[in-house]
């Protein structure tokens, strides 16, 4: 386990100063356009995460923390909440969002060297209910003026279009990873585990470099629904909140099960109550329901667990999703309700990304999957100065090389259970590659 934490040297022995106003210049429709905050975002280390227009972008770099091992979590908040002690606060919105933000990524597995990553921005805009604002986050022994919206954003310059892009195996070829998967079944069928959720990757090289703008732009526009995110190079559009942590109330979004779409709207209808009542879905979607209840349960006074769950319809796929939701109670002896980075690494992994019993499933995964899953399926979002936040997966994800910024690596991952098919769940793989292949510039209709 380490723990580095970096910062700009002029930055070091002062604390943030941060300053949060209203803004009016993004308006307050009733249907806000994503494009509104992503169009404000330059080409370089863009954050970002937004869903149906409202959400939060950032850029800039005030301060940096890097963390590995299985403390990463825990290392990282503690950090935080060391800058934070010393912060100058000025902030006039009040929201969730507003004041000092960080956001961050984790790694799927604590021995990955991926390890995980706190960015605490320079300029933060955000939206939401109608509402907009912009923070400034730097360092210095006082607070500056209120700053304006034109002084922090730069001349607009679109997004640059990839250009054709190759895709070549990942770590494991197609038909490896459909060997996977029966190694998998047969783990499962032998009693090591009840599930496992096993991944894959695909390697994409785009003839310019990748703008991660353009693949946020894309996704939000098509996937409205999801999450969209950009943090540390891993962009992407999930349908799956980890968690969310506001004002003491705490909401867990679980997918398992999928089906893909035809593009038929009567067929996916039909498809739909296929899914509903599919029993190896079921099956899936409990265990992954149950170990989020189960997780939540020491930090919650009390639960709501969804007695079925509801089909989600996104442009690709169908999910069976349940939204788990609870309220937040101190820990016996704890002045407050745990963080939602705290929660996130309470929930992690969950059964929907990892397995169970966990444990077991976690060792399967090593043991077969054949690669270095990084932050894929890991925690990624944002938190505040309160400990509320969101954190989701990164799911439907891809990460930029950043010494390569042409090469990408898409992932996709699926649910195992002894009623598994391996070649059914290569085409549900493949299904879950769609979003990032459309953001890279696959057209829809070829999506």
């Amino acid at each position: 386990m380490s723990t580095q934490t970096s910062a700009p040297a002029d930055a070091v022995p002062q604390p943030l100063v941060v300053r949060t106003v209203p803004l009016d210049d993004l308006g307050d429709t009733a249907t806000p356009d994503p494009h509104d905050l992503l169009d404000l975002l330059p080409t370089e280390r863009p954050l970002a995460w937004v869903r149906r227009g409202d959400g939060l972008v950032a850029w800039g770099e005030t301060m940096r923390v890097t963390v590995t091992g299985a403390g990463r979590f825990a290392d990282a908040e503690r950090v935080w909440h060391e800058v934070l002690a010393h912060a100058i606060v000025r902030d006039e919105v009040q929201l969730p969002g507003t004041g000092p933000v960080a956001f961050g990524s984790f790694a799927f597995d604590d021995e990955s060297p991926a390890g995980g990553v706190i960015v605490v921005p320079r300029v933060v805009v955000g939206r939401r209910g109608g509402r907009t604002w912009l923070t400034t986050i730097t360092s210095g022994p006082r607070l500056s003026p209120a700053p304006r919206l034109a002084d922090v954003v730069g001349p607009r310059v679109p997004p640059l279009d990839p250009g054709g892009v190759v895709y070549t195996d990942g770590a494991v070829s197609a038909d490896r990873w459909r060997e996977v998967v029966a190694r998998g079944i047969d783990a499962i069928r032998a009693g090591e585990v009840d599930k496992v959720v096993l991944a894959r990757d695909v390697q994409a090289r785009a003839e310019h470099p990748v703008d991660a703008r353009w693949a946020l732009e894309r996704l939000a526009v098509q996937y409205p629904s999801c999450w969209t995110f950009s943090v540390d190079g891993m962009v992407g559009a999930t349908p799956e909140l980890l968690v969310r942590s506001e004002k003491g109330l705490v909401t867990s979004r679980v997918l398992a099960g999928t089906i893909r779409r035809t593009g038929d709207d009567d067929a996916d209808v039909a498809r739909a109550a296929i899914l509903a009542h599919s029993s190896k879905d079921l099956e899936e979607h409990e265990y992954a329901v149950s170990s989020v209840a189960q997780a939540l349960e020491p930090f919650c006074s009390s639960t709501n667990v969804p007695d079925v769950p509801f089909v989600l319809h996104l442009p690709n796929v169908l999910h069976l999703a349940s939204d788990v939701t609870g309220v937040l109670t101190a820990p016996t002896g704890a002045a407050a309700h745990p963080s939602s980075l705290s929660l996130a690494a309470a929930l992690h992994p969950t059964a929907a990304v990892c397995g169970t019993p966990t444990t077991a499933a976690r060792e399967l995964i090593r043991a077969i999957e054949g690669m270095d899953r990084a932050r894929y399926a890991g925690p990624v979002g944002w938190f505040g100065a309160d400990g509320d936040g969101e954190w989701g997966i990164a799911l439907r994800s891809a990460a930029i090389d950043p010494d390569d910024p042409r090469k990408v690596r898409l992932f996709a991952g699926c649910g195992v259970v002894a009623a598994s098919d391996p070649p059914a769940e290569l085409a549900e793989s493949e299904a879950k590659l769609v979003p990032m292949r459309y953001a890279l510039g696959r057209d829809a209709s070829d999506s």
